[in-house]
Protein backbone atom coordinates (compact mmCIF):
# COMPACT_ATOMS: atom_id res chain seq x y z
CA UNK A 1 0.00 0.00 0.00
CA UNK A 2 1.62 3.32 -0.69
CA UNK A 3 1.38 6.55 1.64
CA UNK A 4 -1.72 7.78 0.20
CA UNK A 5 -3.97 4.85 0.53
CA UNK A 6 -2.64 4.55 3.86
CA UNK A 7 -3.84 8.07 4.56
CA UNK A 8 -7.03 7.41 3.44
CA UNK A 9 -7.79 4.39 5.32
CA UNK A 10 -7.05 5.70 8.75
CA UNK A 11 -9.52 9.11 8.27
CA UNK A 12 -11.78 6.71 7.06
CA UNK A 13 -11.33 4.83 10.29
CA UNK A 14 -11.14 8.04 12.69
CA UNK A 15 -14.80 9.26 11.09
CA UNK A 16 -15.84 5.55 11.80
CA UNK A 17 -14.98 5.96 15.50
CA UNK A 18 -16.06 8.94 15.92
CA UNK A 19 -19.41 7.83 14.49
CA UNK A 20 -19.84 4.71 17.01
CA UNK A 21 -18.91 7.67 20.05
CA UNK A 22 -21.40 9.73 19.07
CA UNK A 23 -23.94 6.87 18.56
CA UNK A 24 -22.80 5.39 22.28
CA UNK A 25 -24.45 9.07 23.67
CA UNK A 26 -28.17 8.31 22.13
CA UNK A 27 -30.62 6.36 24.44
CA UNK A 28 -32.24 3.57 22.92
CA UNK A 29 -35.42 5.43 22.21
CA UNK A 30 -33.44 7.85 20.07
CA UNK A 31 -31.78 5.08 18.28
CA UNK A 32 -32.09 5.55 14.13
CA UNK A 33 -32.67 9.09 14.33
CA UNK A 34 -29.93 12.32 13.93
CA UNK A 35 -29.86 15.15 16.02
CA UNK A 36 -30.96 17.42 13.53
CA UNK A 37 -33.55 15.86 12.49
CA UNK A 38 -35.32 15.27 16.11
CA UNK A 39 -34.75 18.54 16.62
CA UNK A 40 -36.80 19.64 13.60
CA UNK A 41 -39.65 17.13 14.32
CA UNK A 42 -39.70 18.86 18.40
CA UNK A 43 -42.92 20.81 18.99
CA UNK A 44 -42.09 24.36 19.28
CA UNK A 45 -42.26 25.33 22.81
CA UNK A 46 -43.22 28.69 23.91
CA UNK A 47 -40.66 31.11 24.72
CA UNK A 48 -41.39 32.77 28.26
CA UNK A 49 -40.90 36.07 28.66
CA UNK A 50 -39.31 37.97 31.45
CA UNK A 51 -41.75 40.64 33.13
CA UNK A 52 -41.52 43.91 31.24
CA UNK A 53 -40.56 46.90 33.35
CA UNK A 54 -43.28 49.65 33.67
CA UNK A 55 -42.83 53.28 32.66
CA UNK A 56 -45.60 55.91 32.95
CA UNK A 57 -46.46 58.46 29.41
CA UNK A 58 -44.92 61.54 32.24
CA UNK A 59 -41.90 60.05 32.40
CA UNK A 60 -41.38 59.30 28.45
CA UNK A 61 -39.12 61.90 26.76
CA UNK A 62 -41.53 64.68 24.65
CA UNK A 63 -40.94 63.49 21.72
CA UNK A 64 -42.23 59.48 22.57
CA UNK A 65 -45.36 61.67 24.19
CA UNK A 66 -45.93 63.31 20.83
CA UNK A 67 -45.87 60.37 18.53
CA UNK A 68 -47.93 58.58 21.22
CA UNK A 69 -51.03 61.05 20.17
CA UNK A 70 -50.44 60.93 17.08
CA UNK A 71 -50.77 56.95 17.02
CA UNK A 72 -53.91 57.31 18.73
CA UNK A 73 -54.80 59.69 16.24
CA UNK A 74 -54.21 57.50 12.84
CA UNK A 75 -51.00 59.78 12.03
CA UNK A 76 -49.40 62.02 10.75
CA UNK A 77 -45.70 60.58 11.16
CA UNK A 78 -42.77 61.82 10.42
CA UNK A 79 -40.48 58.74 9.58
CA UNK A 80 -40.93 56.99 6.36
CA UNK A 81 -41.28 53.08 8.19
CA UNK A 82 -43.24 54.17 11.09
CA UNK A 83 -46.45 51.30 11.39
CA UNK A 84 -44.60 48.95 9.78
CA UNK A 85 -44.98 45.36 10.98
CA UNK A 86 -42.25 44.38 13.72
CA UNK A 87 -41.27 41.50 14.06
CA UNK A 88 -40.31 40.66 17.28
CA UNK A 89 -37.55 38.90 16.09
CA UNK A 90 -35.64 39.56 19.74
CA UNK A 91 -38.49 37.75 21.44
CA UNK A 92 -38.46 40.19 24.20
CA UNK A 93 -42.19 41.02 23.47
CA UNK A 94 -44.74 38.84 24.80
CA UNK A 95 -45.50 36.10 21.82
CA UNK A 96 -48.09 36.94 19.66
CA UNK A 97 -49.29 36.62 15.52
CA UNK A 98 -47.46 38.38 13.18
CA UNK A 99 -48.95 41.76 12.26
CA UNK A 100 -49.85 42.03 15.76
CA UNK A 101 -47.21 45.01 16.27
CA UNK A 102 -46.48 48.08 14.17
CA UNK A 103 -43.44 50.45 15.25
CA UNK A 104 -42.47 53.80 15.50
CA UNK A 105 -39.62 56.10 15.39
CA UNK A 106 -39.20 58.02 18.07
CA UNK A 107 -37.52 61.44 16.84
CA UNK A 108 -33.80 61.74 18.59
CA UNK A 109 -32.90 65.74 18.92
CA UNK A 110 -29.53 66.21 16.61
CA UNK A 111 -29.83 62.05 15.16
CA UNK A 112 -28.65 62.63 11.95
CA UNK A 113 -30.46 58.95 11.13
CA UNK A 114 -33.77 57.43 12.68
CA UNK A 115 -32.05 57.08 16.12
CA UNK A 116 -32.67 54.08 18.13
CA UNK A 117 -35.50 55.05 19.50
CA UNK A 118 -38.72 53.61 19.07
CA UNK A 119 -42.28 52.79 20.15
CA UNK A 120 -43.99 49.62 19.34
CA UNK A 121 -47.66 49.11 19.75
CA UNK A 122 -49.85 46.09 19.38
CA UNK A 123 -53.46 45.46 18.38
CA UNK A 124 -55.53 47.91 16.86
CA UNK A 125 -53.41 50.26 14.47
CA UNK A 126 -55.18 53.64 15.93
CA UNK A 127 -56.11 52.20 18.82
CA UNK A 128 -53.55 49.90 20.16
CA UNK A 129 -53.98 47.18 23.21
CA UNK A 130 -50.39 47.67 24.46
CA UNK A 131 -47.32 49.96 23.70
CA UNK A 132 -43.84 49.58 24.52
CA UNK A 133 -40.67 52.04 24.71
CA UNK A 134 -37.40 51.29 23.99
CA UNK A 135 -34.30 53.59 23.76
CA UNK A 136 -32.07 51.40 23.29
CA UNK A 137 -33.49 49.97 19.69
CA UNK A 138 -34.62 46.80 20.61
CA UNK A 139 -32.36 45.62 23.02
CA UNK A 140 -35.29 46.20 26.00
CA UNK A 141 -38.14 47.71 26.38
CA UNK A 142 -40.50 49.12 28.92
CA UNK A 143 -44.25 48.68 28.77
CA UNK A 144 -45.90 52.27 28.70
CA UNK A 145 -48.64 52.59 31.57
CA UNK A 146 -51.85 53.19 29.98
Amino acid sequence: MNRRCIRSTLRSLVLTGLLLVTWSFVTPGEMGAWPSAQARETPHRAVTVPAIPVIAVGDLPVQARDLLKRIEQGGPFEGYKDGVIFGNYERLLPSKRRGFYREYTVPTPGAHNRGARRIVCGGAKHHPEVCYYTHDHYASFRRIAP
